[in-house]
């Protein structure tokens, strides 16, 4: 039986549903990176690391070579990173979104910063801050 896109497109983003596999992806953006660097720009165990490149390796996003002891990773196409920027784009107009209304809110209650002290002890008092 095949398996609906909509459960394809749902197991493939759980799949990237970690931040240690972000983490990786953002930093294979600009291309090849070994195992050593990837552990020096990450606060990551070596085998915890290894588990997540296995599941990027197995999904078929990230490619690794082997030149004597050293292991370099890859993404396996340039889908990957452009998916990153669009993530990178969608979450910065959602976060602008989202300071905007905080400060249209700020604006309508009279407690936008910086203000004054008597005015940011009455925005405490109005919003229930101690």
């Amino acid at each position: 039986m095949q398996v609906p896109l909509y459960q394809a497109k749902a197991e493939f983003f759980r799949m990237l549903g970690h931040p240690t596999r972000i983490r990786v992806l953002e930093l294979l953006q600009h291309g090849p990176v070994p195992v050593r660097d990837l552990l020096a720009d990450m606060d990551i165990e070596p085998s915890s690391l290894s588990q997540q490149l296995a599941v990027l390796r197995r999904a078929g996003i990230v490619v690794s070579t082997r030149e004597g002891s050293t292991v370099t990773y890859a993404l396996a196409g340039g889908d990957v990173a452009e998916l990153l920027r669009a993530a990178r784009r969608i979450l910065t107009e959602l976060l602008a979104g989202r300071n905007q209304l905080l400060a249209e809110l700020r604006q309508t209650d009279g407690c936008s910063p910086p203000a004054p002290a008597a005015a940011a002890a009455r925005c405490s008092t109005e919003t229930g801050a101690r």
